[in-house]
């Protein structure tokens, strides 16, 4: 049986399709899964154990020769199955000229109508993504659910081991959206607070580079180190595993520790953790503000600015909160 597995998303959402990786693999170990994924979110399966191919969709190529490519690489395969996990037109499309015997995905595509099997997406409703993603597969699996996975090599494991000679925290401070972010203020504020016993790494891409050096100049007898754009993803979570605790947004950093059962607390800004994205880590500690809000959440995805100009789902986020889960 050949299987392929398409989310073209962010990185964060590609994590959140590994349980369903996981669960093919359970229930039909022959198969030859692959998985489709969009350009610079490859390298998340480098060395996995048992993906057979991983397709690559450069979203920023020319759009038309772009699809033309990974549709005609794709219906090479002859698929018995194809799962689309993206709600989008360019997966809908690829899904619908794939050629595959099966096609199978959400209601909210514009191309479902030529799936063969489609199961209704709900955001609101409490129910994890994960869950939605195993609705997908629960007619020919089973209804369990499943926490994300990574693997991380030895040599990635071996290139984290110089931060890991006394007890750590690591922060990832960004987010794509500001709206997202805890402010680089707040940040400060609680590495201040931080006994100095920990080490504090901060982690991100190289363009938080600039975010991270702004808050290391501004903390106070604290041994923080700036890590962005130094780890590949896999280090990374090599390094999160083992981290006292992982403080992140509601970001793909979150998705990373919950794949690697690492401890974690996820900051929530403009979002909530109801639409369904939250940490899935056995240690995991949630923090917003104790305000109620009637503007908040304010969208899916946060915004480049607080539409009400205040930003109080941020700013009102108490400090002590973040720094009580080391002490749990």
């Amino acid at each position: 049986m050949k299987i392929l597995v398409i989310q073209t998303a962010f990185i964060g959402d590609v994590i959140l399709a590994t349980p369903v990786l996981e669960k093919l693999h359970q229930y039909f170990t022959d198969a030859q899964i692959d998985i489709l994924v969009r350009k610079g979110t490859e390298t998340l399966f480098m060395g996995h154990p048992f993906l057979h191919k991983v397709m690559v969709f450069d979203k920023k190529a020319p759009k038309v020769p772009a699809l033309s490519a990974i549709i005609s690489e794709i219906r090479e395969q002859n698929y018995d199955k194809i799962i689309n996990l993206h709600r989008f037109g360019s997966s809908g499309f690829i899904t619908m000229m794939s050629g595959a015997k099966e096609k199978i995905g959400f209601d909210k595509n514009p191309f479902s109508f030529a799936y063969t099997t489609k199961t209704k997406h709900v955001i609101g409703n409490g129910k994890h993504e994960v869950a939605r993603n195993l609705e997908l597969i629960a007619p020919f699996t089973d209804d369990k659910q499943m926490r994300p996975k990574l693997y991380p090599s030895p040599t990635d494991y071996e290139s984290v081991v110089k931060y890991k000679s006394s007890p750590y925290v690591c922060i990832a401070p960004s987010s794509i959206w500001f709206t997202k972010q805890f402010p680089a203020t707040k940040w400060i504020e609680f590495i201040n607070t931080l006994d100095n016993k920990y080490k504090i790494y901060l982690l991100g891409a190289a363009s938080d580079n600039n975010l991270c050096q702004q808050i290391i100049d501004a903390t106070s007898d604290k041994e923080v180190s700036n890590l962005s754009g130094k780890l590949s993803f896999l280090q990374s979570a090599a390094l999160m595993q083992s981290a006292v605790m992982n403080y992140v947004n509601d970001s793909a950093p979150m998705h990373i520790a919950s794949a690697m059962n690492a401890p974690v607390t996820a900051v929530y800004c403009s979002t909530v953790p109801s639409f369904g994205f939250g940490p899935l880590s056995q240690k995991s500690f949630i923090v917003e503000t104790e305000e109620k809000l009637t503007c908040r959440p304010c969208g899916l995805h946060g915004h480049q600015a607080c539409p009400q100009g205040h930003f109080k789902c941020a700013t009102t986020i108490k400090i002590e909160r973040l720094v009580k889960v080391l002490e749990s």
